[in-house]
């Protein structure tokens, strides 16, 4: 049970770097709203965050996968 509590704590933590992800990624489109001269920091922090909601979907679903396995 302990690799799978460590793996909750890593969705947890991967959860709380997608809230900060998701609050970058406002911040940047607003920048890109309103039509900054240098958009490539913006775009780069759109592109970083995109890949932090993937990864923490797919360890979600996987641990959710493995929680009901262990409940069964």
């Amino acid at each position: 049970m302990n690799g799978l509590r460590g793996q909750i704590r890593a969705t947890m933590a991967l959860g709380f770097v997608s809230l900060a992800g998701l609050g970058l990624s406002h911040l940047a489109l607003v920048d890109i709203y309103h039509g900054e001269p240098d958009l490539s920091v913006e775009w780069t922090v759109l592109r970083l965050s995109a890949l932090v909601f993937l990864i923490f979907i797919a360890l979600s679903l996987f641990t959710l996968g493995r929680v009901l396995q262990r409940v069964r």
